[in-house]
């Protein structure tokens, strides 16, 4: 069983499953390399376990059925102690959400995991459209699969960092550019939960503290900002979803093998 294996020095096998939240996108880049919510886990877990094992198997764009398919059985192949799932954001997204249906797929994850005596994570998401405008026809579909979340979660004793209900979430500087991912500051504030939601020595609820209000902006820059972003990503991603593309097409875990991880210790929890 992979509690065997959990030492009072903290976790040993720390694999993570999911899409682009978990990959990291939005914090980074492809040339320079992401790190994102699941590397800075991992940091946290290396203070307590230098000899921690780290594997990432998320792809951006997979619904919450191809992280099932696709990650689940290498996953427990690996012998965990340690697993976060995080995925529904891109079934969210499409025209024929089934929230009972995406629910159903992470509970199966959570099912198989706690059965082979693994300790799981996962999150809420936040109010998209406090995020996104023209993303509020999303908020009830956000609500209902939140809901579903954390009854399976308590079904199958998983932890729930449960960001949905903490204003910071929303805030505009915990998201990147394109609304969809993270930023560095998000994808930290998420690690910092996800650390605290499995009661990690050394973490807090610090994480759920709101930001300094930001300087309000004029109408004229607000406009120009949601321009921008309707032709820089809302348009793309809609041109995407006409062909039947995903962001993932062709791309790989990026950290498909259980591995040493390599940190700098002295970098803070929120550092970009």
């Amino acid at each position: 069983m992979a509690d065997e294996e959990h030492t009072e020095h903290g976790y040993v096998r720390y694999v993570a499953l999911g899409d682009s939240q978990s990959e990291g996108v939005g914090d980074g880049d492809d040339a320079t390399g992401l790190r994102g919510l699941a590397d800075r886990l991992a940091e946290q877990l290396a203070v307590l376990n230098p000899g921690l094992q780290y594997a990432n198997l998320a792809v951006r764009g997979k619904l919450a059925g191809q992280v099932r398919a696709e990650q689940l059985a290498p996953a427990l192949a690996m012998r965990p102690d340690l697993v976060t799932v995080i995925a529904g954001v891109n079934d969210l997204m499409r025209p024929k959400f089934d929230a009972a249906e995406v629910a159903a797929e992470l509970e199966a994850m959570f099912a198989a995991l706690t059965a082979a005596g693994v300790r799981v994570a996962t999150v809420t998401f936040p109010d998209v459209g406090k995020i996104a405008p023209l993303a509020r026809p999303l908020r009830s579909r956000v609500r209902d699969l939140n809901a579903r979340v954390r009854v399976a979660a308590a079904r199958h004793g998983v932890a729930v960092a449960d960001c949905a209900v903490h204003p910071f979430a929303t805030d505009p500087r915990v998201w990147s550019a394109d609304r969809l991912h993270a930023s560095p500051v998000g994808h930290a504030r998420i690690a910092a939960a996800l650390a605290h939601s499995i009661e990690l020595p050394g973490s807090d609820d610090a994480w759920t503290i709101a930001l300094p209000p930001p300087p309000l902006p004029s109408r004229v820059q607000a406009l120009g900002t949601e321009l921008r972003w309707v032709s820089g990503f809302l348009g793309p991603w809609l041109i995407r979803r006409l062909r039947g593309r995903s962001s993932g097409d062709g791309r790989f875990a990026k950290r498909p093998e259980l591995l040493p991880l390599l940190t700098d210790m002295g970098r803070s929890s929120e550092a970009p």
